[in-house]
């Protein structure tokens, strides 16, 4: 377990608690966490659009890693959110346009909106990602909040 902000902040998993730590990749609890957000970005986006690819797995990870770190901070959740689907929208634009130069793959195409960026990004999805933050940031929040209550209850 380790102590963030004088708060013991386990995640269990299987029944083993572990910390999870931004600056400990390779820690256990964290490729869990990769492991469930890239699990959860595939499934959202055959959810919306019908269809996803690989690469998305590896951006959904890397997106819930960070949002764990973010939401780590004392700063107000709308601000956080509102950096994490900025975040987000970075990382889409940086996966598509890896995807088209590296792998010659159109993941997906975001042209016919408005106020896109190389037809990858827009405000539109921008928002809609600053909606699922706000959820996701919050949903970290209890849940770190219930472990440490349930840590402090045992102790």
């Amino acid at each position: 377990m380790a102590k963030d902000d004088g708060v013991i902040l386990p995640y269990c998993t299987g029944g083993v608690c572990m910390s999870v730590c931004f600056h400990r990749l390779a820690a256990p609890g964290q490729l869990v966490l990769f492991a469930m957000g890239g699990t959860a970005y595939l499934a959202l986006e055959i959810a919306w659009r019908g269809t996803t690819h690989w690469t998305m797995f590896l951006a959904g990870g890397a997106c819930l890693c960070a949002l764990d770190a973010l939401g780590r901070l004392p700063l107000p959740t709308p601000l956080l959110a509102g950096i994490g689907a900025v975040g987000v929208s970075v990382l889409e634009l940086g996966t598509g346009l890896a995807c088209r130069r590296l792998l010659h793959v159109e993941v997906w195409d975001y042209s016919q909106e408005w106020g896109n960026l190389a037809g990858l990004v827009c405000p539109k999805y921008t928002a809609l990602w600053f909606l699922l933050c706000l959820w996701v940031l919050g949903m970290m929040r209890f849940l770190r909040g219930f472990a440490a209550y349930v840590a402090r209850t045992k102790a």
